[in-house]
């Protein structure tokens, strides 16, 4: 099997009050995918399921996260999830809420030769 990567989607979520950081990747991840219609698996005369996802999240706490929950936005493939420190933390001038921004990337793999 040799992996070749295909595709790199990069998004931006936010969560501006509730400090959610797994909305917030949820929302980045999305917004990877979601301004595509990756036509790439078909080109190749592959099945879209044959799509392999590495998806990464930037966030400053990523235990905050849950893994699942954003693996669940894959429409196709099988994929996984590494949450590494990045994105932002805002707060609110009374420092009583906060508005959380993730980054998201997608790195789509297909098998080719």
């Amino acid at each position: 099997m040799s992996m070749k990567r295909v595709v790199l989607e990069i998004g931006m979520g936010t969560d501006i009050r509730g400090a959610d950081y797994t909305k917030a990747a949820v929302r980045a991840l999305r917004d990877a995918l979601w301004h595509n219609s990756l036509n790439v698996a078909d080109a190749l005369g592959k099945p879209t399921d044959s799509m392999v996802v590495e998806v990464l999240i930037g966030v400053p706490k990523p235990d905050r996260v849950d893994k699942a929950e954003v693996l669940a936005v894959l429409p196709h493939g099988t994929g996984t999830v590494t949450v590494v420190e990045g994105g932002l933390e805002i707060f609110n001038d009374a420092g009583t809420r906060s508005t959380v921004i993730a980054n998201a990337a997608a790195i789509v793999r297909l098998d080719i030769a």
